[in-house]
């Protein structure tokens, strides 16, 4: 322990009392633990190691009620257990940290009521911004609570309609209708619309697409081949059991998200049929694992990353200017075609 460490052990280290080790103000101690240019270099490298031997501790409390800034950007999501989640969080994380904020996380299991008491204790720590993905199921009342006290809401992938808030996502319409015209191209009538519900706007989208398509194809939608569940694995497995027990099942699925996808895949070889020969599948967020599957899974890429940074770019903006206009920045889908995805009556 250093001699001026162990003088005066168990005291909390101030400015002023670096600024006094060094003989200099206590706003140049600030400026150069800031890494401030209007410090000159040496001097900021004598506060910056003199504070280090001394062990301070910069107080974000207090900064924060002289700024009235805490530098925390909240985010909110349904499902950490997601890859797709994890991948944009990334995003969010790598762009707020160019600008010196930090993430406070908060989960809430795709569980509206959860969702509330989780955003309610988010508020409490005065974030700057928050960035959330609603809950299934989740109503406008929730969100407007936290919007009423003034803090900024993007709301990313899934959106409740009609709150006055900004919007950074996919374009689920376009995802459901790329999705099916490579089904089709390929040969497939029966085409399956597995996962998702109405009370998530990623599936009311897709679904209301899927019922336009067929119609547009002069196909005749068969209620049976389009099953709600919960965008997990473990839906997708049981929901394929259930549609091959059909007289005339499906010869392909389209999937809320890639974890159904991959519980789909796994479903059909239970089953003794392979994806890919016997049965098409295609996913959609074209998470990292998709890739990875043997066949590789055909999907649609929703770009999470970029909505990530988006989203980072829209709250900054608006931390700035709350006044601005809500915006809807909707992101085109592409389609990334592996081996889980052949023509009508292909064994090969």
């Amino acid at each position: 322990m250093s001699p001026r460490m162990s003088d005066q052990a168990g005291q909390r280290v101030t400015l002023q009392r670096i600024a006094h080790e060094l003989g200099v103000s206590t706003a140049t101690v600030s400026l150069a633990l800031r890494s401030s240019p209007l410090v000159a270099d040496a001097t900021r490298d004598r506060v910056q190691s003199v504070a280090r031997e001394l062990g301070y501790v910069y107080n974000r409390s207090a900064a924060s009620l002289r700024t009235a800034r805490t530098n925390m950007i909240a985010v909110g999501v349904n499902d950490i257990v997601n890859p797709y989640f994890g991948e944009l969080l990334a995003a969010i994380e790598e762009t707020l940290a160019g600008s010196g904020h930090t993430v406070l996380l908060g989960t809430y299991s795709d569980d509206p009521a959860k969702q509330d008491r989780v955003l309610n204790t988010l508020k409490e720590y005065r974030p700057d911004g928050m960035i959330l993905c609603p809950a299934n199921g989740a109503l406008a009342p929730g969100l407007a609570n936290v919007a009423a006290s003034g803090i900024p809401i993007i709301q990313v992938t899934r959106e409740i309609a009609d709150v006055g808030l900004d919007f950074v996502g996919s374009n689920d319409a376009m995802a459901a209708r790329i999705a099916l015209d490579h089904l089709y191209a390929l040969g497939h009538r029966r085409i399956a619309c597995i996962g998702g519900t109405d009370g998530m706007s990623t599936g009311f989208n897709r679904r209301q697409a899927f019922g336009a398509w067929m119609r547009e194809k002069g196909l005749t939608p068969d209620p049976r081949l389009v099953v709600a569940g919960p965008p997990t694995r473990h839906a997708g497995f049981e929901i394929i059991q259930h549609l091959l027990d059909l007289d005339d099942p499906p010869t392909a699925a389209t999937c809320i998200n890639d974890l159904t996808a991959f519980g789909v895949m796994l479903g059909l070889r239970h089953r003794g049929v392979e994806p890919g020969r016997g049965f098409s599948v295609v996913g959609s967020d074209d998470v990292g694992e998709a890739a990875l599957w043997a066949p590789g899974l055909t999907t649609v890429d929703n770009h999470q990353a970029d909505i990530g940074r988006r989203a980072c770019e829209r709250v900054l903006a608006r931390m700035v200017n709350p006044h601005l206009p809500v915006e809807r920045i909707v992101i085109a889908p592409t389609l990334v075609v592996r081996g889980s995805t052949a023509s009508v009556g292909s064994s090969v």
